[in-house]
C-alpha cells in the first residue's frame, strides 16, 4: 500500500498560498498603475478589468461598494492608479488585486493612437454618413472576412443559414489578432471584390483592446472605406468600438448582429409576401369592383336603353335648321326683289336723257367760270404779265436792276431789262 500522506490537493495548496498572501502585511495595501484593458462593468455594479503596463498585467475587480466612490467612467485604454489588496482566487487559483478606490492617472498610447486616427479621418471624410453604401435587403452572396475558427464564424454562418438559408457564405480566412493581422485582413478585403459578393461582413469576436487593434489601423480603415462591396463591422462585443465601425457601412455590434443584419429572417419575408400578396389582391379586387360599377353605369344610361334618341334629338336639330334656311332664303329673295323693283323705278332708268341734259349744263357752267378766271381773257383785254424767272411779278418793289423780265402779252412773249 502507498503512502500518499506527503500529498495534498489543489485546493489545499492554493488555500495555502491565499494564506501566505493574506496575512503578507506588504500585500494588504498596495498602490498600483497602469492601463486599464479588456473593462467589464457587471450589472450589479462591479467592475471587472486588467491593469497592465510595458511588461505585465493583473486580473483587478472593484466592488459595488467601492466603484460607487469614484467620479469618472473607467474605459480601456486610460491610465488610473488602483488602491487595494493583493489576494488569490481560489477557483482559478489566480492572484488579483481587490480595488477599493481608484483615480485617473491620464490616457494610456493605445487610447490616444485611437483617438487621434479617429479624428484624421473623420476630417476626410471616411465616416460621412451620405457616403454609406445601402447593405442590400435580400442577398444572394455573403462574404465573410474572420479568422477560420473560433465562435464568431460559427455564429454568422449558423444565424444566416437560419434566417436566410438561400445565402451563400463565402469565407475569407484571416488573422484577426496580432502584427500581421491587419495586413492579412487588408489581403483578404481586397480578395473578396473578386467574388461578386452582396455584402462583406468584416470582424471577429471580443477580447481587450490589444486583441482587437488590428481594426483600430489606417489599413484597415482604409481597405474598408475603399471597398465597392457594402461592408458590415461585427468587431468584439456591444460595447467595444474600433475605428473600423466607424468607417464600415454599416456597425454590428456582435458577429451574431452582423449576420441578422447582412440577412432577412425567412419568415419574416414570408410574412412580408404575404401580406404584399393580401394588398394585391385588395387592389385588384377594388379595381374589378370599381370598374364594374362604372360599366354597370354605362350600362344604364338612358343613351344604351333608348338608343335612337341619339339621331332623334339630332334630327330635330336638322328640321329646325332646314326650316331656319327656308325662311332665310325666302326673306333674302323677297329683300332683293324690293331692291330690284326700286332700282326698276327709279327716276335714272325713267328719264336718262334728262340726266344727261342736266350734267351737260353744270359741265358749261363751270367752263364759264374757268374762262372768267382765266388769264388769257386778262391778255386779251391788253394787258400784259411780267414774270421773273418764270414767277409772276405782283409788285415793284421786288426788282431790282438789271433784272431781266418776261413780258406776256396776248400774242407774244417780250424780254426787257429793269433800268
Amino acid at each position: 500500500m502507498l503512502m500518499n500522506d506527503k500529498y495534498i490537493t489543489v485546493s489545499q495548496l492554493t488555500r495555502y498560498i491565499k494564506y501566505k498572501i493574506d496575512n503578507d502585511i506588504n500585500l494588504n495595501e498596495v498602490f498600483l498603475k497602469g492601463e486599464i484593458s479588456n473593462f467589464k462593468a457587471h450589472s450589479r455594479g462591479h467592475f471587472y478589468f486588467t491593469l497592465k503596463d510595458e511588461g505585465s498585467r493583473i486580473n483587478a475587480v472593484m466592488f459595488a461598494t467601492s466603484t460607487k466612490k469614484i467620479k469618472f467612467i473607467p474605459t480601456d485604454g486610460m491610465k488610473v492608479l488602483v488602491t487595494g489588496k493583493i489576494s488569490v482566487f481560489e477557483a482559478n487559483g489566480g492572484y488579483q488585486i481587490y480595488v477599493n478606490d481608484m483615480l485617473e492617472d491620464g490616457i494610456g498610447n493605445l487610447y490616444i493612437a485611437f483617438e487621434q486616427l479617429k479624428k484624421k479621418l473623420e476630417l476626410e471624410g471616411l465616416f460621412d454618413q451620405a457616403k454609406k453604401k445601402k447593405i442590400p435587403r435580400i442577398p444572394k452572396r455573403v462574404g465573410v472576412v474572420t479568422a477560420p475558427t473560433g465562435a464568431a464564424i460559427k455564429d454568422i454562418i449558423s444565424t444566416i443559414k437560419r434566417r436566410w438559408p438561400l445565402t451563400e457564405i463565402l469565407l475569407f480566412p484571416s488573422l484577426v489578432q496580432g502584427e500581421m493581422a491587419a495586413s492579412d485582413i487588408v489581403k483578404q478585403i481586397k480578395l473578396s471584390e473578386n467574388y461578386n459578393l452582396d455584402t462583406l461582413i468584416v470582424g471577429r469576436g471580443g477580447g481587450s483592446i490589444e486583441d482587437l487593434w488590428p481594426f483600430n489601423e489606417e489599413i484597415v480603415a482604409r481597405a474598408i472605406y475603399e471597398c465597392n462591396t457594402p461592408v458590415i463591422s461585427a468587431v468584439g462585443h456591444e460595447i467595444d468600438f474600433t475605428i473600423a465601425d466607424f468607417v464600415a457601412d454599416l456597425r454590428a455590434p456582435t458577429p451574431t448582429g452582423a449576420a441578422e443584419m447582412a440577412v432577412p429572417q425567412y419568415s419574416d419575408v414570408v410574412n412580408y409576401l404575404e401580406q404584399l400578396n393580401i394588398r394585391l389582391s385588395s387592389v385588384i379586387n377594388n379595381k374589378i369592383k370599381n370598374y364594374q360599377q362604372r360599366l354597370d353605369s354605362i350600362k344604364n344610361r338612358n343613351i344604351f336603353k333608348n338608343p335612337t334618341t341619339i339621331y332623334q334629338s339630332k334630327d330635330m336639330i336638322f328640321d329646325a335648321l332646314v326650316e331656319r334656311l327656308k325662311y332665310s332664303t325666302i326673306n333674302l329673295v323677297n329683300i332683293k326683289e324690293k331692291q330690284l323693283l326700286s332700282v326698276k323705278n327709279s327716276y335714272i332708268l325713267k328719264n336718262p336723257y334728262q340726266l344727261l341734259d342736266r350734267k351737260a349744263n353744270k359741265y358749261l357752267q363751270v367752263v364759264s367760270k374757268l374762262e372768267t378766271l382765266s388769264p388769257l381773257l386778262t391778255l386779251k383785254r391788253g394787258y400784259t404779265i411780267i414774270k421773273k424767272d418764270g414767277k409772276v411779278v405782283d409788285s415793284a418793289k421786288k426788282l431790282m436792276k438789271n433784272d431781266i423780265l418776261e413780258v406776256e402779252f396776248n400774242d407774244g412773249i417780250v424780254k426787257t431789262e429793269v433800268v
